[in-house]
C-alpha cells in the first residue's frame, strides 16, 4: 500500500491519501458528515460517470450528484454558474461538503465554486485523471479559463482532503494517461533528475509497477513546494516553479479555443519549447534538449503543434498570462535537467524564434 502524505500549511493542513478502496471510506465519511448536519453533494463529469457507475454507486449512494461535459470548455463561467444553482438548489450549507471526483477540468471548476459558494465550502478533491493525481488535485489553486486565457479566474482554496485510488487510472483513456505524463515529466525536469532517469530508462505505462510510488513522488514534490510558497508570491522560483512548460503550453491551448489539445499535449509542445529557450539561454546543451524531445516521444506526446499557429497570435495570448510582471513575461528555465529557474529578462525576438521551431509561422 502506498503511505499517504500531508501537505503541511499548519491549521489548514490536509491529507493526501492513496487506497483503491476508496468507496467505503467516503461513504462512512459522508454517514458522519450526516450525523453532524453536514450535507453532501457530488460533481463530477459524463466521462467519468460512464466508467466509474459502481464507483459512484457505493460511495455517493443517495447524494446529489451534477455532472457536467468533459473536456477543458467546461472550464467556463456558463458551466460554474450551473454548478453554484445546483449546490443551492440542494440546499448546501455552509458545513455542507462538495465531493470532486474527477480529472483536471472537475476539480478546477469544482474547487472554485466550493471556494466562492457561500463565501466558501469544505471540498474533497478524489482525481481520476493521471494528470489531476499528481498536480492539478494538490496545491488548491482553482479557476476557470476565459476567451482571453486561461485560468484567469479563480482562487486559491486549499480541499479537506484529496484521495487517490491508482485504480482509476486502469479505465482512463491512453491519451489521458499520455496527457498526464507531460506533468509527470515537468517535475523530474524541474526538480528530479532520478526522475528523468527512471522515465528514460522504462517509460511509464499504465501496467508499470512503480505507477503508484512515481504518483505519489509528484504529490511529494508539489506539497513542498506549495510548504514553501502557497500563493506564488516568491519573487523568484518558488510556486512559478510549476509553471515548466506551462507559459507555452497555455497560449497553445487559449489560440486553438481549448478544443484541439488536451491540457498534457500543450504542456508537453510547451516542455519542448522550455528546453529549446534553455538551450538559446545557454542553460543546457544540445544533447539536453534532444533527451528531452526523446522523453516527450517515449510517452506518446507531441513535441511540436500538429498544425501551424500564427506566432504573432501565440505571443499575444503569453501576454495575458498570469505570470506577466511588470509587462515581463517569466519564463521557467531548466538549468540543469533536474533543476529549473524563473527568468523574465528574456528578449520577445527569442520566444518568437522557439516558437517557430515547434511549427508556428
Amino acid at each position: 500500500m502506498t503511505p499517504g502524505l500531508t501537505v503541511e500549511l499548519g491549521s489548514r493542513s490536509y491529507p493526501i491519501d492513496f487506497s483503491d478502496g476508496l468507496a467505503a471510506t467516503i461513504s462512512q465519511a459522508i454517514a458522519e458528515d450526516f450525523q453532524k448536519g453536514r450535507g453532501a453533494a457530488v460533481l463530477t463529469d459524463e466521462g467519468v460517470a460512464r466508467s466509474q457507475p459502481d464507483f459512484i454507486a457505493a460511495a455517493f449512494a443517495g447524494v446529489p450528484c451534477f455532472r457536467i461535459a468533459p473536456g477543458e470548455s467546461s472550464k467556463s463561467l456558463a458551466t460554474y454558474g450551473r454548478v453554484l444553482d445546483f449546490l443551492a438548489e440542494n440546499k448546501l450549507t455552509r458545513q455542507g461538503v462538495l465531493w470532486v471526483l474527477g480529472g483536471g477540468v472537475v476539480g478546477d471548476l469544482g474547487g472554485f465554486a466550493a471556494a466562492s459558494y457561500l463565501r466558501g465550502i469544505d471540498y474533497v478533491q478524489i482525481p481520476t485523471t493521471l494528470l489531476a493525481m499528481v498536480d492539478s488535485s494538490v496545491g488548491g489553486k482553482t479557476g476557470l479559463n476565459l476567451s482571453a486565457g486561461k485560468n484567469l479566474v479563480g482562487a486559491f482554496h486549499h480541499p479537506r482532503a484529496v484521495r487517490i485510488a491508482p485504480r482509476f487510472l486502469q479505465t482512463l483513456p491512453a491519451r489521458e494517461f499520455a496527457a498526464g505524463m507531460a506533468e509527470v515529466i515537468k517535475y523530474g525536469l524541474l526538480g528530479d533528475a532520478a526522475l528523468c532517469d527512471q522515465l528514460e530508462k522504462s517509460p511509464l505505462t499504465v501496467r508499470s509497477p512503480e505507477l503508484a510510488g512515481v504518483v505519489r513522488r509528484c504529490c511529494e514534490m508539489k506539497a513542498a513546494i506549495v510548504r514553501a510558497d502557497e500563493r506564488e508570491t516568491s519573487p523568484e522560483g518558488g510556486r512559478a516553479l510549476l509553471n515548466l512548460g506551462h507559459t507555452f503550453g497555455h497560449a497553445i491551448e487559449q489560440v486553438t479555443g481549448y478544443g484541439t489539445y488536451l491540457h498534457g499535449e500543450a504542456v508537453a509542445i510547451g516542455l519542448a519549447g522550455a528546453a529549446r529557450l534553455s538551450r538559446k539561454l545557454g542553460c543546457v546543451a544540445e544533447a539536453e534538449v534532444a533527451r528531452v524531445d526523446r522523453l516527450i516521444a517515449a510517452h506518446a506526446l507531441p513535441g511540436r503543434l500538429a498544425a501551424p499557429l500564427p506566432a504573432a497570435a501565440l505571443m499575444g495570448s503569453m501576454q495575458h498570462d498570469k505570470k506577466v510582471r511588470a509587462g515581463r513575461l517569466r519564463f521557467v528555465v531548466m538549468n540543469p535537467i533536474g533543476r529549473a529557474e524563473t527568468r523574465s529578462d528574456i528578449d520577445p525576438q527569442l520566444v518568437e524564434t522557439v516558437w517557430r521551431e515547434l511549427g508556428a509561422v
